[in-house]
């Protein structure tokens, strides 16, 4: 015999009071705050609808969680950071006033009411309150930003270190320092996505992937400019305080500046000039960094002379040009010399153009180079040449090639300007005439 047991049945106040028992169970699993309780107990004690109870409990903890935060930001700034700024005045060291200019101190201030969020919102909000899960990732998100903005100024205080060496001057990194910006901007820019979203970075680095040539089109300056900074730091093209003239852009003046993506010139009229820094690798550069490490500055000036006023010279003039006394030797030897040619060569010396003569623009080239010698100024150890270029209808080009041992610009000009005042004055002397436009035989202004 089988026995079936009927289920009893159950009224629907008898089903209403188990399921408001079971939400009571539930219910008493969940972990309120306590401040949360005291709060809400209190507002419901004031009158407060339990409509809006819950609301008024969230905007109360929201506003405490900004009060603390003001506070420690307070604190942060106005005694830790102005105890740090004593100590960095009364230290000897350089370095520390380094990273106070670049504000390392100042950013790192924003981290106390940062982290003071961070620690006490666990005591203010419910462990599955959504208010408390916006606010931790907002938090998490600018404990990123923070950093990230530390790292900047700390790579700024390390700059300014590194400029106080001589080898900045040679090896400038500040190319390399915003590379490794931008590879810290991207890197946080994802941790502070992927806290907002809730999500593995890993997971978004791999849609970023998919938009590589974007970011690629985005950064091509940079990446351009990079290389370019590679090359030229590996092959020493350009340093800060080199003279470059780059002849496309109309720049002729000192570097004072090269970045990863642009090389800044201050031009002799005081105006700045901004060139992508891999343009330097493709555009005609003229550096005069060899000039200034050498052992002088080169003066290569030229003076027309007239053709017209060249001649031999005669006895009263070899005689007058015996008195110019940094030639006076020169004339003994080179007259001797040449007698002795003409009379081996039996040579009819009634005739002008026979045999070897003295010509006075002969001997002025000799003075020249003889003045030129003699000059303090000019640099004995590199080239010193006197010569003729070629003849032209303005005239013979006599060429001073030398180097002055100056090579401040600003002495270098007063140099060039005293040689040519002596030269110019010098010219008559030799029966020489400077050619000039317009001129007639006699060498003077022709009439209009």
């Amino acid at each position: 015999m089988i026995f079936l047991a009927q289920e009893p049945d159950i009224s629907p106040e008898a089903q209403e009071s188990q399921t408001n028992g079971l939400t009571e169970i539930l219910s008493s699993f969940k972990t309120d705050n306590p401040l949360e309780v005291i709060l809400r107990d209190q507002f419901s004690e004031w009158g407060i609808p339990d409509s809006l109870n819950e609301l008024t409990v969230t905007g109360t903890l929201i506003v405490v969680s900004l009060l603390i935060a003001l506070i420690s930001y307070w604190f942060a700034r106005s005694i830790l950071l102005r105890g740090v700024r004593a100590l960095i005045h009364r230290s000897e060291n350089k370095w520390d006033d380094m990273l106070k200019e670049a504000k390392v101190f100042e950013r790192l201030s924003f981290f106390v009411p940062v982290l003071m969020l961070s620690i006490v919102l666990p005591s203010l909000f419910s462990v599955d309150s959504s208010v408390a899960e916006f606010v931790r990732r907002v938090t998490l998100a600018m404990i990123v930003l923070m950093g990230v903005r530390v790292l900047y100024s700390i790579l700024d205080g390390v700059a300014g270190i590194y400029r106080t060496f001589d080898v900045a001057q040679e090896r400038p990194i500040r190319s390399f320092l915003q590379v490794v910006k931008i590879f810290l901007g991207v890197f946080a820019g994802i941790l502070i996505v992927a806290s907002l979203m809730d999500e593995s970075p890993w997971g978004i680095l791999s849609g970023v992937g998919a938009m590589t040539a974007i970011i690629l089109l985005i950064f091509k300056d940079s990446i351009l400019g990079f290389v370019a900074s590679l090359q030229l730091a590996a092959h020493n093209i350009v340093q800060i305080g080199d003279w470059v003239e780059i002849p496309k852009y109309n720049i002729d003046g000192d570097v004072i500046e090269i970045s990863l993506n642009t090389v800044k010139v201050r031009n002799f009229d005081r105006t700045i000039s901004t060139v992508p820094t891999y343009s330097l690798m493709g555009e005609t550069l003229k550096n005069w960094r060899g000039m200034q490490e050498s052992g002088g500055r080169r003066i290569k000036r030229s003076l027309a002379i007239d053709m017209n006023s060249v001649k031999f010279l005669e006895a009263k003039d070899i005689e007058g040009y015996k008195h110019f006394t940094i030639i006076s030797d020169y004339l003994d030897e080179k007259l001797n010399e040449i007698e002795k040619h003409n009379e081996e060569l039996k040579v009819n010396e009634k005739v002008p153009v026979n045999g070897r003569r003295l010509t006075n623009l002969g001997t002025f080239r000799r003075y020249l180079k003889e003045y030129l010698h003699r000059h303090e100024m000019i640099n004995k150890n590199m080239t010193l040449l006197v010569r003729y270029l070629q003849p032209s209808a303005k005239g013979l080009p006599v060429e001073i090639y030398v180097f002055s041992s100056d090579k401040n610009w600003i002495n270098y000009e007063g140099i060039l300007a005293d040689i040519f005042d002596h030269i110019l004055a010098a010219v008559p002397e030799f029966d020489l005439r400077v050619f000039q436009v317009p001129s007639d035989k006699n060498g003077g202004w022709v009439e209009t």
